[in-house]
């Protein structure tokens, strides 16, 4: 039997209120020991009480998230998790600095560049000698165990992010689709996901 790999060593640094557009949410500033890298929690209602919670796993986006691009879906994913947190009236939200998939926001701005002259996702990332996705959920795992949340309901279109939790020792009691912000400027890069990278994305089936 495969053991556990064991989780980085990270510190809750502070935790203070946080009111947004749909709740005020209770904020929660991680570090990682060894690397110093920063990364945030969102928790709305007692989310420690061993019953499964909405969770979403949102890796950092500034180009998506701050500067309101059009050539990703993550920013309007973003807002609907914490809609549909606040909706529940609880939930957790991790905010993972893992900017590109882990490649980095330089790096992704080159992957973007490639990307401008007709290659995809993957194969830009490739091109540059970098993987198509780099992002490692243990950080995430361990943001978990230090918030005594026990299982999920995993807002996700990814099976490999389900599967990377699990080998953390994380409990998925379900896989909730999360689509949000499907448009004609982001068709290709999620027809990209489905077809390359295994994402489940139902408005496929639907067309």
């Amino acid at each position: 039997m495969e053991s556990t790999p064991r989780l980085p060593a990270v510190t809750l640094v502070a935790s203070c209120e946080l009111p947004t557009p749909w709740a005020t949410f209770r904020l929660h500033g991680f570090q990682e020991t060894a690397s110093g890298k920063e990364h945030l929690a969102l928790t709305l209602g007692e989310v420690a009480d061993g019953q499964p919670v909405l969770t979403r796993l949102h890796s950092e986006c500034l180009t998506g998230d701050g500067l309101f691009s059009l050539r990703c879906d993550c920013g309007p994913q973003l807002e609907a998790a914490l809609a549909a947190i606040a909706k529940e009236g609880r939930g957790v939200l991790l905010y993972l600095r893992q900017e590109g998939r882990g490649i980095g926001l330089l790096d992704k701005l080159r992957a973007y560049a490639l990307q401008d002259k007709g290659l995809d996702t993957v194969d830009a990332n490739r091109a540059l000698g970098l993987p198509d996705d780099a992002r490692d959920y243990g950080v995430a795992a361990a943001m978990l165990k230090t918030l005594e949340i026990c299982a999920l309901r995993l807002m996700t279109n990814n099976p490999a992010k389900v599967s990377a939790l699990e080998s953390r020792g994380v409990s998925i009691a379900e896989r909730v689709p999360h689509v949000a912000g499907r448009g004609p400027r982001n068709q290709a890069y999620l027809d990209t996901k489905a077809a390359r990278m295994g994402h489940l994305l139902p408005w496929l089936e639907q067309d």
